[in-house]
């Protein structure tokens, strides 16, 4: 049967009603009772027990580079050990849909913890960050792609030409 006072104050363990929100002793702010052994109610909430919150401030910034998913989930459950929040995003460029669990991650921590993150994943392989494309070399790559084609698109209506004349 439940308690008729369900908070009490973490400091000196009086105990309280719900209309009270402070401990008038201690100044401390009230908790349930015995919702300490309770399991966390979902996956994404134990995660966020497990976080730092010095942690949590500033613009998120990419600290490692993953080949595929499961790397990039790896690193994630690294950082995560250490109390690190992260993300993980699709590289630019590698979009593809039909292999959702295929290609490279960029893994993203928010500012605060990024010098721990990195002084963390330093000396692992999975630390160095891929390069950023040259825009430049990609138009050139896609230029030359396309030169190839049409010669071969015309080669094979000449060759389909010679044949049937």
């Amino acid at each position: 049967m439940p308690s008729a006072e369900p908070l009490a104050c973490p400091r000196c363990a009086r105990r309280f009603s719900l209309d009270e929100r402070f401990c008038p002793d201690d100044g401390m702010p009230l908790v349930y009772v015995g919702r300490g052994e309770e399991k966390p109610i979902t996956e994404s909430h134990e995660r966020a027990r497990k976080i730092k919150p010095q942690y949590t401030s500033g613009e998120l910034v990419k600290v490692a580079w993953a080949r595929n998913l499961s790397e990039a989930e790896l690193i994630q459950g690294i950082l995560l050990d250490q109390g690190i929040p992260s993300a993980e995003r699709r590289t630019r460029g590698f979009d593809v849909p039909d292999f959702l669990a295929g290609g490279p991650r960029d893994i993203l921590v928010p500012e605060a913890a990024s010098e721990e993150a990195l002084a963390l994943l330093t000396g692992a392989e999975v630390a160095s960050p891929a390069p950023e494309p040259d825009p430049e070399r990609r138009a050139r790559s896609l230029l030359l792609g396309m030169t190839v084609a049409l010669v071969a698109a015309a080669a094979l209506v000449w060759v389909l030409y010679q044949l049937v004349g």
